[in-house]
């Protein structure tokens, strides 16, 4: 049977933990890495009725979008909800993993899965975010130019947008000479040497960065190695908030209104005055996402669908673009499809469930 790191691993290969906002709490909250994993319930939440549904379906793990836990616990009382799951999944032996705004933040993450529901084409990041990306600069003998770059490749480096095994070499004199006890590949002590090498820069996500340093430290052939690293104000284009594209064709307001309920299976959606009589261009932000507002205009979207609008954050459409708002809980709950779909490719020999516990706090009267 896999282990519970088994599973986190490949979780933070789809969404690293780098991702997350600072306010956050993704990771593993409950449980010992080490132990056996019987069975996952996947859900949206984890209250007290989720962790007896675990139980039940003899799942260890529970793999859930919000984190159970956002601020510190200074003790376990019982004397509300959170303190009293996580009393019930310690008393049970049930692991809690949380993976939550990394996975809003991922390309193939939560707001995919809104923008697949609603048909949208031509999908991008809307916000893509800052200092997520490093750069490497190194020097290396011309002769072993191609190994290193080559194990770095492999290691995720070099790779821009749909573009692999991106790099930048130029070729240059190097000069060193080498004290009395080193052990130098070329040349001898004390006699200073000048070699042929390469100058060479590569891209990598910055939650890489042991993985790339170690392929390049495993394949280099000097003793000590001449590096550099940088960290970049660019955007990494896959990565951010929020995503924009487009629907197959325009649709008529109301038929648009129509899709979006019922593609979400939303009871309700609140929404502002058109600003156009038809809808093309779509972004989307599962959960909280007026922040992105701005971008969405910037982005000439005709609509914005996203959840948890305040009264008066609805002014600031300003006949500009129509907010749809859906609910937080139908924004985001399809991510257990999400996760679900993503660990069955992985892992084989043991149950994924779909928690069937509706953890939507919010009843509509229609």
């Amino acid at each position: 049977m896999p282990q519970i790191r088994d599973l986190t691993a490949e979780l933070e290969k789809l969404a690293p933990l780098s991702y997350q906002e600072d306010y956050d709490n993704a990771g593993l909250i409950v449980g010992n890495p080490a132990e056996e994993v019987t069975g996952v319930l996947i859900s949206l939440d984890v209250t007290e009725d989720v962790v007896e549904e675990a139980r039940r379906k003899n799942c260890s793990l529970i793999i859930a979008h919000h984190p159970i836990i956002f601020k510190g616990l200074k003790k376990l009382n019982g004397k509300n909800y959170v303190e009293r799951t996580i009393i019930r999944a310690i008393q049970y032996n049930i692991a809690i993993y949380a993976i939550h705004t990394n996975l809003d933040h991922v390309g193939s993450g939560v707001n995919r899965m809104i923008a697949e529901r609603l048909g949208l084409e031509n999908l991008k990041i809307l916000a893509p975010k800052k200092q997520l990306l490093k750069k490497l600069t190194f020097f290396t003998p011309i002769s072993h130019s191609q190994v290193i770059l080559d194990a770095l490749f492999n290691a995720g480096a070099g790779q821009i947008g749909e573009y692999k095994h991106c790099s930048f070499r130029i070729e240059g004199t190097g000069t060193f000479l080498p004290g009395k006890e080193a052990k130098p590949v070329i040349g001898t002590p004390g006699s200073l040497e000048e070699v042929n090498e390469h100058r060479i820069e590569v891209m990598f996500p910055s939650h890489l960065e042991n993985a790339v340093l170690g392929a390049l430290r495993k394949t280099h052939p000097y003793e000590e190695i001449a590096y550099y690293l940088h960290l970049l104000e660019n955007e990494n284009q896959e990565v951010g908030s929020g995503a924009i594209g487009e629907l197959p064709s325009a649709l008529p307001v109301q038929d648009f209104l129509q899709l979006l309920k019922i593609k979400m299976n939303a009871s309700v959606v609140k929404y502002t005055e058109p600003a156009s009589v038809t809808i093309k261009k779509v972004a989307v932000c599962g959960g909280a996402g007026s922040f992105l507002l701005s971008h969405a205009k910037s982005a000439k979207a005709d609509v914005f669908v996203t959840a948890d609008y305040k009264y008066h954050e609805f002014f600031d459409a300003e006949n500009k673009i129509m907010i749809c708002d859906i609910g937080h809980y139908e924004s985001e709950v399809f991510t257990k499809d999400l996760l679900y779909n993503y660990l069955s490719g992985i892992f084989s020999n043991f149950a994924l469930c779909l928690s069937d516990v509706n953890t939507n706090p919010v009843k509509y009267f229609v």
